[in-house]
């Protein structure tokens, strides 16, 4: 069940592609209706088209911002001046950051100060500082080609597992309560695992962490009335 949450949706339309929207706004709705959405960017560029067609669609309001200097970006400046203000008013309960740019990593890490959630939506070429920074990072590119296996009817390709993301688990098993098989419940181990990272298994291909923990031969899943439990095996 979504949260009731109020929740703000910023895009930086200069760094983000339109055909990630309805993918963020998916997303979102774990946090809360999504009340407020604003894109900012310098309306009269042609690379804007695609954005400047989903304002009336999604009710987004489109925020004008002029380039003030040739190579300066002023669309950041004006994202994070909006995000603090909206912070302030304290009528929120979580923000949505849709850009790839690494800029936006102090403005996430002051809000989620504030005890606010932040989720971003990007590209897996964002700095891994903004990605880590965020509550949640979602690869857009990524959630679509999962969404695209899921209809089509080939067969379906994942995103490779690092080792990192291994070891991520590995860590939030071993500091989770083990039962004396050495099973740990699955959803402690992902609560941990989120608190230690900006991990998200959508990035992988996935919708839910059982399903990619089973993908993973270091560990062995069980299914009990309570849930689901996990056990490292190499």
């Amino acid at each position: 069940m979504a949260s009731t949450g109020n929740i703000a949706l910023l895009i930086d339309a200069d760094n983000a592609s339109p055909s990630g929207l309805d993918g963020a706004l998916t997303v979102l709705a774990e946090l809360g209706t999504v009340n407020i959405k604003r894109a900012y960017g310098n309306w009269s560029k042609p690379g804007l088209k695609g954005w400047a067609a989903l304002m009336q669609r999604y009710a987004i309001e489109p925020q004008q911002q002029f380039d003030i200097t040739k190579g300066k970006n002023a669309t950041d400046m004006r994202i994070t001046i909006d995000a603090m203000d909206l912070l302030y008013s304290g009528r929120l309960d979580g923000f949505g950051i849709m850009s790839s740019d690494g800029d936006f990593m102090p403005v996430v890490m002051r809000i989620r100060q504030n005890g606010l959630p932040v989720y971003g939506f990007g590209s897996s070429r964002a700095p891994e500082g903004f990605q880590q920074a965020c509550t949640r990072f979602i690869d857009l590119q990524a959630m679509n080609e999962a969404q695209a296996n899921d209809s089509s009817d080939g067969t379906p390709h994942q995103p490779e597992i690092d080792q990192a993301v291994v070891d991520l688990l590995a860590m939030a098993w071993k500091a989770s309560k083990r039962d004396d098989r050495g099973f740990a419940s699955l959803s402690e181990v992902g609560r941990r695992a989120s608190s230690r990272s900006s991990f998200d298994v959508r990035n992988y291909g996935f919708t839910r962490l059982s399903d990619l923990v089973q993908s993973l031969p270091q560990f062995i899943t069980e299914r009990r009335e309570s849930g689901y439990f996990v056990k490292r095996i190499r």
